[in-house]
């Protein structure tokens, strides 16, 4: 059974021009669980190509929540990415983060409220707000039976470029990325981390207002991840609004300008990296891990120590969350004998994007 789909709000003329995306009281709501895209992610590239009407179910991870056999996937979701901007969209799995970039690239269909792209409704317009984005996916979605050079000429031939025009914009591109020794190479011949340089150009050929990436650094190495990094932030500089969903803390908090944590279909924070890991009341974070898992006498001792605001105690393992009180190590050792355990490892860190995520989305774990 297909759910309804109520009518989005009029779009009036004059709105928000500095939006490259908004989400006015986005929802998602499936009679029963989610169907996952094949291999995982947000589903096929193809996202960003004009052709093809907008899916009921593709792109949707798991349940967000679930009442009477409903799950509601994405609840009343409001937010607005400005052009240029890089923005991050973070959460948990499950949290319903991909059937919210499902809902704005047209691969599913809102139960209510709007999704606006470069400010065309992707529902009342999906081939045309299709022409104005690009999906890159986790896996790289190239045609690997064709050359470099051909997988972007015949992205731009997609998107109804001239011949002339195409070739023009893929030499541009294959100059841009400093792929040319790469041009008449195979995919299936490329690397992962050169995979995903070909795609981003290819993604760029028509020319989009708004790139959505998909952890598109997962399972690269260390330096092709930083060089990554340096190309996708050269975009950003040049302009390029930028949508990144990442399950690398350190990815976002280097990269986007703003993020937005989702958990369970809701919105939990939206702020720049430095405000979210300022709502950290503490200044240091202490991991104290013991040689059993705490009874409550450790956790109730270390409570007591001034200095000290929140412990958060997970078996053997206590993060204590406190001011950068002189002392205060020494203090904490005392308290864990105090406690009637023994001290396995003590680490100092100071918040990071990490510690207010994990505060905020729970630490179980999630398939």
């Amino acid at each position: 059974m297909t759910t309804a789909v109520r009518p989005a709000p009029a779009i009036e003329s004059g709105g928000d021009e500095n939006a490259g995306i908004i989400c006015g009281g986005l929802t998602k709501i499936y009679s029963g669980a989610p169907p996952r895209p094949p291999g995982g992610g947000w589903g096929d590239a193809g996202a960003g190509r004009p052709g093809g009407p907008p899916q009921a179910g593709n792109g949707a991870g798991p349940a967000a929540g679930s009442v009477g056999g409903r799950v509601k996937a994405v609840d009343n979701l409001n937010l607005s990415v400005r052009r240029g901007e890089f923005f991050g969209l973070l959460g948990p799995n499950g949290a319903g983060k991909s059937t919210t970039i499902g809902m704005l690239t047209t691969r599913v269909i809102p139960t209510e409220g709007r999704a606006i792209v470069d400010g065309i409704d992707v529902v009342a317009q999906p081939a045309l707000a299709r022409t104005r984005m690009a999906v890159v996916t986790q896996v790289p979605a190239l045609d690997r039976m064709l050359s470099v050079f051909d997988n972007l000429y015949f992205h731009g031939r997609y998107f109804c470029l001239s011949r002339s025009e195409s070739k023009r914009r893929a030499r541009a591109l294959i100059e841009r990325f400093r792929l040319e020794d790469k041009a008449n190479a195979m995919v299936e011949t490329l690397s992962g981390g050169l995979a995903q340089r070909v795609q981003i150009a290819r993604a760029l050929l028509h020319d989009p207002a708004v790139l959505f990436l998909d952890e598109p650094t997962a399972g690269l190495d260390p330096q092709t991840r930083l060089a990554l990094w340096e190309t996708i932030r050269e975009l950003n500089r040049q302009g390029q609004t930028i949508l990144l969903t990442t399950h690398y803390m350190e990815e976002a908090d280097q990269l986007c300008e703003r993020i937005a944590i989702i958990d369970h279909g809701k919105l939990l924070a939206l702020d720049t990296p430095a405000g979210l890991k300022a709502r950290v009341a503490a200044e240091r974070v202490i991991t104290v891990t013991l040689d059993r898992p705490d009874q409550g006498g450790v956790r109730d001792a270390i409570q007591r120590v001034n200095g000290v605001g929140e412990v958060q105690a997970a078996g053997a393992v206590l993060h204590v969350y406190a001011s950068a009180a002189a002392g205060l190590v020494a203090r904490l050792v005392e308290a864990v004998a105090d406690g009637g355990a023994e001290l396995r490892d003590l680490a100092v860190a100071e918040p990071a994007l990490e510690t207010v995520y994990l505060k905020l989305t729970g630490k179980e774990y999630r398939e």
